[in-house]
């Protein structure tokens, strides 16, 4: 079988099972996100926006059948216009991954979520791709970014992180029989090596500094009258008196 796309090798056993984890890990994720617009920018035949319910959701990409053809590095939305952002695998295969999120940022309404699956170098799969020295086929020629340095980008840009989540623990085995043979390791690893997962998701959302609603208390303003009232009518009582006097 010839890999000429992350899309084709999804279709491999290593990449259904890849693909059976990231797909139950953004359904979790996206479940609780509301809004109106949310968008998957990247590996259009597979719906991970499935579990969302806002009213609008859309798919984009370079190519491929989506609601709109865009370069990942240019989106043609206006500022702030989307609530959800999903990017499966974007960053390690675009030249300037940085810039992808400058863009993604731009997007983001505040308080908008970002939830970004990708490929961990800490990993048996990370040494998988150091052995193909960037030359092997789909999925080891990325450059894969550590969770650490994503987190690091998204802090600088104002996303706070809200959670991460790390999975896939078996090596990178060929065939599903060896795969599902080394399956034990998913709970091994989760509980001895969380953070060396072959794949990691992570939940990031835009802060906008100095934004804070402000509502009236109206309890408060109540509960001060009722204090000073009984002050104003003794002050007229004694001055009542005083005259009567």
């Amino acid at each position: 079988m010839s890999i000429l796309s992350l899309s084709d090798w999804l279709d491999t056993p290593q990449g259904r099972y890849l693909l059976e984890w990231e797909q139950a890990g953004f359904d979790r994720m996206v479940a609780d996100i509301f809004g109106y617009n949310a968008m998957q920018l990247g590996l259009p035949e597979v719906d991970f926006l499935r579990a969302n319910r806002m009213p609008y959701r859309f798919r984009a990409a370079r190519l491929g059948d989506v609601a709109v053809v865009t370069r990942c590095e240019a989106l043609p939305f206006a500022s702030g216009s989307l609530d959800l952002v999903v990017l499966p695998h974007v960053l390690e295969f675009s030249p300037t991954p940085h810039q992808v999120l400058r863009e993604v940022e731009r997007v983001l309404m505040p308080e908008g979520s970002l939830i970004i699956a990708g490929f961990n170098p800490f990993s048996l799969w990370g040494a998988r791709r150091l052995l193909a020295r960037r030359r092997g086929a789909f999925p080891w020629r990325g450059q894969y970014l550590s969770p650490f340095r994503i987190k690091d980008w998204l802090t600088l840009l104002g996303l706070e992180m809200q959670g991460a989540a790390f999975g896939c623990y078996a090596p990178a085995a060929g065939s599903e029989k060896w795969l599902d043979h080394w399956r034990f390791m998913d709970q091994a690893g989760a509980r001895w090596w969380p953070v060396c997962g072959a794949a990691y998701m992570l939940h990031g959302i835009k802060r906008v500094q100095g934004m804070r609603l402000i509502t009236p208390n109206w309890r408060e303003k109540r509960a001060t009258a009722k204090r000073m009232a009984p002050i104003a009518q003794r002050g007229r009582s004694v001055t009542g008196t005083r005259k009567s006097q």
